[in-house]
């Protein structure tokens, strides 16, 4: 008996410490992305809320990100969220990560990693088809997870899950359906983002912090401020100097800077469909730099001083462009057209 006990203790103990675990303990995992450039520059393209087979002006904004991604040398693709329209993906054979992706940002600049986080509609499939490594197969360039890190240059760019903390897809009047698994129980999951994304900024010593979400913190657009985010993780982002917040949702494209310290809102939403004609000119003003209600997409290039933002249309126009500069650990506002 005492030797069946021995044999089987350790047993017992990974089960139930097992059990113990919550399925959805939030880790940020980082991916390492090496400039190629001599000065440890990066640059790259933000686009959001696009997948429609190509419908809506997609393809004449893949067509634009193509390019302006030559004309940079852009070394990635950050995707915003709402990913696949209107209802994600249904399952890892689904022929639209093809139209909707692989058939439509098929220029040479764009053949590089894209980062990619949900957004609501990718939830109202199955999100964890995009998630799944068997779409890497399809296409290699597609690297989508809730949660992640990107270290790139002089710059720490982190994905965060912003879906899951709106209220309204659980109160959930119109009846959608939602592919919750791996997220609920939901506080756990939430609780276990605020304090993974507290730690992992807290040891970033990148020179650059940037924070990429699908739903909007600061915006006059139709949707507006999103206020669980506001209140959950504007006051981490404060906390740690965040440099940019990135996200898409809000259908069009928009700078706004944030009233405490000097954080710049940038919405990349205008990868497709657009053209809300709402806007909520009165929000905000103080602290509002551009707004274009319509299609289009965003460039980043980063050094260990500066950092250059420039948004493009439909045309691919500059249409508004910002520099940034460190001196003395303090960003500073330098340029604005």
């Amino acid at each position: 008996m005492a030797h069946l006990l021995i044999l089987i203790w350790p047993l017992l103990i990974t089960t139930c410490f097992s059990l113990q675990l919550p399925s959805n303990v939030v880790e940020f995992s980082k991916i390492k992305h090496h400039s190629k450039k001599r000065d440890n520059s990066i640059a790259f393209l933000v686009v959001g809320d696009w997948g429609r087979d190509g419908n809506f002006n997609q393809s004449r904004v893949a067509t634009q990100m193509g390019f302006i991604g030559k004309k940079l040398g852009i070394d990635f693709v950050i995707s915003s969220g709402d990913n696949f329209y209107d209802n994600g993906l249904k399952d890892v054979h689904d022929p639209a990560f093809q139209t909707s992706f692989t058939n439509i940002y098929t220029a040479k600049s764009l053949q590089k990693p894209w980062y990619a986080v949900l957004g609501n509609h990718d939830y109202q499939g199955n999100a964890v088809a995009q998630l799944s490594p068997a779409l890497k197969k399809i296409d290699n360039r597609w690297n989508c997870k809730r949660n992640f890190i990107v270290g790139a240059g002089s710059a720490d760019i982190f994905f965060v899950d912003t879906t899951p903390f709106v209220n309204k897809y659980f109160d959930n009047p119109k009846k959608q359906k939602f592919d919750w698994r791996n997220v609920l129980p939901r506080e756990g999951y939430l609780s276990s983002i605020l304090k993974s994304l507290d730690s992992a900024l807290k040891k970033s010593k990148a020179a650059w912090k940037i924070v990429v979400g699908h739903h909007t913190i600061r915006s006059i657009g139709y949707h507006g401020d999103t206020q669980e985010i506001e209140a959950h993780i504007l006051p981490i982002l404060e906390a740690h100097n965040v440099d940019m917040y990135i996200n898409g949702h809000d259908h069009c494209l928009q700078h706004l800077s944030n009233e405490r310290g000097s954080m710049q809102f940038l919405t990349s939403g205008g990868g497709s469909k657009a053209w809300k004609n709402i806007i909520h000119y009165g929000v905000h003003k103080d602290t509002m730099h551009f707004y274009h209600d319509g299609q289009g997409f965003i460039s980043v290039k980063v050094t260990r001083n500066k950092a250059e933002i420039a948004f493009y249309d439909v045309f691919g126009r500059n249409v508004h462009h910002q520099k940034l500069e460190k001196r003395r650990s303090k960003k500073l506002i330098t340029s604005e057209d």
